[in-house]
């Protein structure tokens, strides 16, 4: 009796023992996922918020997830954030070596994550020529990606935050061109894709709000303008530290005030902005800042402030110029660089399929042949082996022939485009093509920059030079410099009659706005143009408008 006690208890111990160790298998694998590190999402979430906050702790803390992370996806994500951070501090280089980075397991993924990859790579490339100020070039690109229907029908949240940037992007590029029709459509169209309850979505539906600011004071709505900015930064400050988007904000706030004329009002926002980012490498805003305190205290007859932030304007585009001139001419590179591979990839598979098809033609001669001489061995019919030899030869006349049209056909091909590339002369259809494009150029302010040159032309516009060259002093009736120069002149001549401030202005700022590289250049070619020196045609404007 004891001893059925006693084995009844052990075999009760061994089961309760049992079920504990089910029980620990069990929830091991439930205990082990709850340990595991924060969903990407979460991480590059708070990557972008950096973004905003400070570029170097950007950088720092997206390199540590870009080390440790595999996945193909979250390193071009990561890539393009520390891309967006280095283009923030003006070091556009390092951005676009970012940028370029390949993977050699870029080729291996599922169909949806490489649509995915190819769709971000598209929107980080339209963002680097936006960047460089290569904007037609940025507008080509998105619009392409935008006429992919399946693609904006896409329930994907990543894929959406993409296309709501990419909106974004293009309603910029038409910003340049004083499109604002559509540049408004596009703010409305990125809100919409919007819908994400993370950080990154509530500060793109900030940077819309602040663009969408921005072009309501170009078009002079000035109240609607200041409304939303007022908004804006009531928003922000209720919602954390984002030092670089407070900082947009009052700089279109202070060219509210500059409308206004109240410059006294327009430096306190520049200084309520400026103190947000002064400690801070976001190179690309200070440099508007720096402007818009020029700007204000001219107006002011400030001399001691205007000289102090003219310098510190001067020496940061000096720099910020110097970036983006070595960016375009890497940006062209790689793009000659990939144009230049896609081409030989082209070439090597047309290469390959001429070789199969005649692999493939000859087996079928071959077995034509095969099959009539089997049949002719059959027939005792000299008449009709006759007829198939005499067939048998048509048909090879015909392949030779064949060879000899498709041979003849590339020589030719070849040929005309050697010709094409040593003769220089526009048709009629590609110089009206290239008129438009300059046409368009025309709309933006590019040919202010001092480092304007007929390479930097070629490059945003995407006209070969020898082209452009010709249709310039074709159709303009002058060479480059002097087709610039008087783009200059007309912008310059045109502020100083419908923007009263610039009546203000010394004439040696206007020479350094205009992209002059001095005052003596600036007021001969004025004159050349004009007919008249700067001050007397200020003088001018002033007499119109006091009768």
């Amino acid at each position: 009796m004891k001893n059925k006690a006693e084995n009844y208890f052990n075999c009760k111990k061994t089961l309760k023992n049992n079920v504990f160790l089910l029980f620990l298998i069990v929830l091991f694998p439930l205990f082990t996922y709850g340990q595991k590190g924060p969903d990407f999402s979460i991480l590059t979430d708070k990557s972008f918020q950096k973004l905003y906050q400070n570029p170097e702790d950007c950088i720092s803390y997206s390199q540590s997830l870009l080390i440790s992370d595999k996945n193909l996806e979250h390193k071009i994500v990561l890539r393009n954030i520390l891309s967006q951070a280095y283009a923030m501090q003006g070091n556009y280089v390092q951005s676009l070596n970012i940028y370029n980075q390949k993977e050699e397991e870029e080729g291996i993924g599922k169909y949806g994550q490489l649509h995915f990859i190819h769709l971000f790579s598209e929107y980080s490339l339209a963002d680097q020529y936006q960047n460089l100020g290569l904007y037609s070039q940025s507008k080509k690109i998105i619009s392409n990606i935008l006429q992919n229907k399946d693609l904006l029908k896409s329930r994907d949240m990543k894929v959406k935050t993409t296309i709501a940037k990419l909106y974004q992007l293009q309603a910029i590029n038409l910003g340049i061109t004083r499109n604002y029709p559509e540049a408004f459509q596009n703010l409305i169209i990125s809100n919409q894709y919007l819908t994400g309850h993370n950080k990154e979505n509530t500060i793109l539906l900030w940077e819309n709000k602040i663009f969408r600011a921005s072009y309501l004071l170009r078009q002079n709505k000035l109240e609607e303008a200041k409304k939303l900015l007022d908004e804006i930064i009531r928003e922000v400050k209720n919602n954390g530290d984002y030092p670089f988007i407070t900082a947009f904000a009052y700089e279109n706030l202070s060219r509210y005030y500059f409308q206004k004329e109240d410059y006294n009002t327009a430096i306190k926002s520049l200084e309520n902005g400026l103190l947000q980012i002064e400690n801070l490498p976001y190179n690309n805003i200070k440099i508007v800042f720096y402007e818009l305190f020029t700007k204000n205290y001219l107006a002011l007859n400030n001399d001691e402030k205007y000289h102090h932030y003219n310098n510190l304007y001067t020496d940061l585009k000096t720099k910020l110029d110097s970036n983006k001139k070595e960016g375009i001419q890497y940006i062209v590179k790689l793009v000659e660089t990939y144009n230049k591979k896609n081409f030989e990839i082209q070439k090597q598979n047309k290469i390959r399929q001429f070789r199969n098809i005649t692999i493939v033609v000859l087996f079928f001669v071959l077995g034509i042949v095969a099959y009539f001489l089997y049949e002719s061995r059959r027939s005792k019919d000299l008449k009709k082996q006759l007829v198939f030899f005499e067939k048998q030869k048509e048909r090879e006349k015909a392949i030779q022939l064949h060879f000899s049209t498709l041979k003849n056909g590339i020589e030719k091909e070849k040929e005309q485009k050697i010709t094409e590339k040593e003769s220089p002369k526009v048709s009629k259809e590609k110089e009206d093509e290239i008129l438009q494009r300059l046409q368009e150029w025309e709309l933006s302010t590019n040919f202010l920059s001092k480092n304007m040159s007929i390479s930097i032309l070629s490059a945003q516009t995407e006209i070969n030079t020898k082209y452009l060259s010709e249709v310039i002093n074709s159709n303009k009736g002058k060479n480059f410099n002097a087709y610039i120069n008087e783009l200059r002149i007309n912008h310059i001549a045109s502020l100083l009659k419908n923007d009263p401030a610039f009546l203000n202005y010394k004439v040696s700022y206007l020479a350094e706005y205009s992209g002059f590289s001095s005052h003596g250049a600036f007021t001969n070619v004025f004159k050349s143009v004009t007919g008249m020196s700067p001050n007397h045609y200020i003088q001018e404007i002033i007499k119109n408008k006091r009768s």
